[in-house]
């Protein structure tokens, strides 16, 4: 199955990963530049943080000079898919019924066809347990 995941990504964290994922690549300076500045946030956080992605193996570094150039080590869909689970599994808890009516109710209020699409992926799992 690959390696684990992580999954607790802070908000700041997540940013950067945003930004190394539609550059590809990048060096703290330029990270800092998109998404440290605007934020107010001093050029030493956003190195602190990309530290603590590649300890968290989220992104791989290799130096350039004296810098680093980052790179995503994991892709968008994957941390998403575990951050997702992470959430269902902190809210749905013991008694999952009334997660699953909230669910419903605000899939349908951001989308009515999103519950169509959630019946044919619950009917493709049945088929699948079943092999069918």
């Amino acid at each position: 199955m690959g390696p684990s995941v992580p999954s607790s990504v802070g908000n700041l964290e997540y940013a950067v990963l945003v930004d190394l994922w539609k550059r590809g690549a990048g060096s703290a300076r330029q990270i800092y530049e998109q998404v440290g500045r605007p934020s107010g946030l001093v050029y030493t956080t956003v190195a602190k943080v990309l530290d603590r992605l590649h300890a968290k193996n989220l992104v791989d570094r290799e130096r350039a000079g004296k810098a680093f150039i980052y790179r995503p080590a994991v892709r968008r869909e994957t941390l998403e898919r575990a951050r997702a689970r992470q959430i269902l599994d902190r809210l749905l808890g013991t008694e999952a019924q009334p997660a699953i009516a909230t669910l419903v109710d605000a899939m349908e209020s951001k989308n009515p066809e999103l519950l169509d699409e959630l019946a044919r992926a619950v009917e493709a799992r049945r088929r699948s347990r079943r092999g069918t």
